[in-house]
């Protein structure tokens, strides 16, 4: 079973912590110590996001972590080269996260082959149109057990959402509001109400909610309406702060997610 499934089988779809950070940043060399140290302190989950030169969705955390990883040398080869050195070592599911462009230039085929290679789970392509995903990418990508996240904002419509849903496997990636990636203070009522709104749609695919996620309430929240919470910015933040020490880091980002 994909290691996706297998955790949401096993947490029960609840409390699920994912965190996101950018391969190759703060360091080239750094991404396997991460994910490693992320995996030891009790991680459920991890999204190694890809490098791009025009990362639009993302925030300026994120954005100026993609400028940095890019400055250091970072390229797809060099991350699932990586990946496949300690493939062995990690247990928990791993996601590529990164945009549709460095991915046709690498190859649909020769990604979800390296991915199965370098033991990742599945990938979250921002700006993969979903019909290409249908009609191209998802038939290569079950062939080798890769499952291809897809995300959900305030403005999808009930139709879309059921449609992919249906068409989807693994988790639905629900983003807790249509702006650019960034840590938030809270999720007013409009988001509350709209992840109230998809939670009663009893959705097949457990959801996770990302983008915003930085203290204990915007963390209750995004747990007390789906599976769990995937913090990106944050965390990024924290390990440029430390300068790639990822206990540290971590240590910095419980602390704030009590606060």
């Amino acid at each position: 079973m994909n290691k996706i499934n297998q955790l949401f089988a096993y947490q029960g779809q609840k409390s699920i912590l994912s965190l996101y950070f950018c391969a190759g940043c703060p360091t080239l060399d750094g991404t396997a110590n991460v994910i490693l140290t992320l995996q030891r302190r009790g991680i459920d989950m991890i999204e190694v996001g890809i490098p791009f030169s025009d990362p639009l969705a993302d925030g300026p955390v994120i954005q100026d972590a993609a400028t940095k990883a890019l400055k250091n040398g970072m390229t797809l080869r060099t991350l699932f080269s990586q990946l496949r050195n300690i493939r062995s070592q990690v247990h928990i599911p791993l996601l590529l996260m990164g945009y549709l462009n460095p991915i046709l230039h690498y190859g649909i085929e020769a990604f979800c082959q390296s991915c199965a290679e370098a033991g990742i789970s599945g990938a979250i392509i921002p700006d993969l149109p979903f019909d290409d995903y249908l009609r191209i990418v998802k038939p290569i990508a079950d062939r080798y057990d890769l499952r291809i996240i897809m995300l959900i904002t305030p403005e999808t419509s009930e139709e879309r959402i059921r449609f992919i849903d249906e068409h989807t496997d693994g988790f639905i990636y629900m983003v807790s509001s249509a702006s650019i990636t960034g840590a938030q203070q809270n999720f007013n009522e409009q988001k509350q109400a709209y992840f109230r709104r998809i939670h009663h749609m009893n959705l097949r695919n457990p959801r996770m909610i990302g983008f915003g996620i930085s203290n204990a309430q915007t963390l209750s929240a995004a747990q007390d309406n789906a599976a769990g919470a995937i913090i990106g910015s944050k965390f990024v933040s924290l390990l440029n702060e430390s300068n790639g020490d990822a206990e540290r880091a971590l240590d910095n980002l419980f602390e704030a997610l009590r606060s």
